[in-house]
């Protein structure tokens, strides 16, 4: 064995230190992190069935029932990213045959549709313009057509810039007979949303937009009803990571001994409770006080500059992230690779149906500031006085 030799050599690239530019992080999302929250993730590691890991995962529960205004048992973290929610609230919700009605006016209703054909649901498509959003009619008119099980919403579309409103949403799929699923990723603790009182039976969210915690744990909360449809299901849900019996019981959301199902993510929950703990001192009304003035300031500016704003409507502007046609004559890829280049700041091109019609610039928890906003207009005056305009 030992005449043997090694095929492939130490790469040379990891023998050399990691590199990792500051930038700020004023797209979509990921949102920089906090020192704070950075030094949470880089504590000592803890074993994932230690009494104090599972005391760390009872305050991440906390905080998710505070920052979603719920009292639902079931409630805790998913380990992985929002998709990870999406999956986990779709896979647990549906079995074959089920009816879904999916509202989609951006990416994150067309990737809810993608996930439940997958599963062998009835997908019935709701559809709406990107940069618009579904009215109360709208929902109406869809459930009594296709009386579905479940409906799928997104509150914070980030592809479009959309907010969607929800009130009575919940009370008419209840009258129905069907539960609301709800999207909220990337408008957690920047837009005001009421769990209980909105009557949403699952919604989810992600670590890294608001909360400003590193992508990797995603929110999850059901209500009893959807519980219910859960402990119903004739067959068990198709994956065993996400499957919420299982989870439950990790995260001590069923009254049973915690049994080991998987090895969380250990640091970033850590990072996640702080995230939620900032929230938590901030307040929530503070948080979405802070992102409503921040984002107006932004849209002001932009107007100024001559700027065209995808979402007509104020009301139904998503206050995390703008969303702002991109100018005549201009390639949207130019203005981002300059702001990357010459200001140190990230902000995004167009999302599945805005690829190329707009810019996307995120005001997401520690980074709605502003001079983050000043920042962001005087690099984007920068960008449009500097860059080739590509069809005169």
């Amino acid at each position: 064995m030992g005449t043997r030799l090694l095929h492939v050599p130490p790469p040379e690239e990891l023998l050399r230190p990691l590199a990792v530019p500051e930038r700020l992080l004023l797209g979509p999302g990921p949102s920089n992190v906090p020192r704070r929250i950075q030094a949470a993730g880089g504590r000592q590691l803890l074993g994932h069935m230690h009494p104090e890991m599972l005391q760390v995962m009872d305050e991440i529960k906390a905080g998710i029932q505070y920052a979603f205004q719920t009292q639902n048992r079931l409630t805790l973290a998913v380990s992985g990213s929002g998709h990870c929610a999406m999956e986990a609230a779709l896979f647990n919700l549906l079995e074959q045959g089920d009816a879904v009605l999916v509202a989609i006016n951006g990416i994150w209703g067309q990737r809810a549709a993608d996930i439940a054909r997958r599963l062998g649901a009835n997908v019935y498509e709701l559809l709406k313009p990107p940069g618009k959003y579904f009215t109360p009619q709208d929902i109406e008119q869809g459930l009594v057509q296709h009386k579905p099980l479940v409906l799928f919403i997104t509150h914070g579309e980030s592809s479009t810039g959309v907010l969607q409103p929800l009130e009575g949403l919940g009370e008419l799929c209840h009258r129905h007979g069907c539960l609301l699923l709800v999207d909220a990723v990337a408008s957690l603790g920047g837009a005001p949303i009421f769990m209980d009182q909105q009557e949403i039976d699952v919604l989810y969210s992600g670590s890294q937009k608001v909360l400003n915690a590193p992508p990797g744990s995603a929110p999850i909360s059901f209500s009893e009803r959807a519980r219910e449809k859960l402990l119903r299901r004739k067959t068990k849900p198709p994956s065993l990571y996400l499957d919420m019996g299982w989870l439950a019981n990790y995260w001590g959301c069923d009254g049973e001994p915690r049994r080991y199902h998987h090895t969380a993510p250990i640091n970033s929950f850590f990072s996640l409770r702080e995230g939620l703990a900032m929230l938590a001192e901030l307040g929530l009304e503070s948080s979405w006080e802070r992102h409503r003035v921040h984002c107006a300031q932004l849209c002001r500016g932009l107007l100024d500059m001559g700027l065209e704003l995808f979402v007509e409507e104020e009301k139904a502007r998503l206050p995390t992230i703008t969303t702002v046609r991109v100018p005549e004559g201009y390639n949207w890829k130019d203005i981002t690779a300059f702001l990357m280049d010459n200001h140190g700041m990230e902000i995004a091109g167009g999302l599945g149906p805005t690829v190329g019609k707009v810019l996307r610039i995120g005001l997401m928890g520690c980074n709605s500031t502003s001079g983050n906003v000043d920042r962001a207009l005087r690099a984007l005056q920068d960008a449009l006085q500097r860059c080739r305009r590509s069809r005169l």
